[in-house]
């Protein structure tokens, strides 16, 4: 059986996503507003939805819950991963401003490093896509619903 390329494409895909607006809100200075994540949302939302369309589309009458579920996982997991690489390499090296003016935004009295940071984005990444699969896998799930004609089959 044939090893499905999916996760990896969106993957990839969904990372290219995230970085383009990030640079697009650094472009704009508006890459340290907490409030702008949501458009990462967005991004892995759409990608993982797509994701898993054309998982279950491939796979047809074989697909299965479990199978889907883990599409959907190993996408967002290796779009997060690109981009937390991305993410520590422009924090280290691009833009070594960036962590102060963003660490600026919050009020705290404790050291946080660069480290944390991106430990701390990794943990969002994989919550975002963990929560987004089970959502999305209720939409792609075959239904047990007992359809209306057989229980009208069943009592005649």
């Amino acid at each position: 059986m044939k090893k499905s390329t999916i996760p990896v494409t969106y993957g990839v895909l969904i990372a290219i996503g995230l970085v383009v607006y990030f640079l697009v809100l650094a472009l704009i200075g508006l890459q340290t507003n907490p409030i702008f994540s949501i458009g990462n949302g967005i991004i892995v939302a759409i990608g993982l939805y797509k994701a898993m369309k054309r998982y279950k589309i491939e796979k047809g009458n074989t697909y299965e819950y479990q199978k889907g579920f883990m599409a959907g996982l190993f996408t967002g997991f290796n779009a997060t991963l690109i981009f937390i690489i991305f993410f520590a390499v422009y924090v280290t090296n691009i833009n070594t401003s960036f962590l102060p003016e963003m660490l600026d935004n919050w009020s705290s009295h404790y050291h946080v490093g660069v480290g944390t940071v991106v430990f701390i984005a990794a943990i969002m990444g994989f919550a975002t896509t963990f929560v987004l699969t089970l959502s999305f896998m209720q939409l792609f799930k075959e239904s047990w619903n007992i359809k209306k004609t057989t229980i009208h089959s069943i009592k005649a």
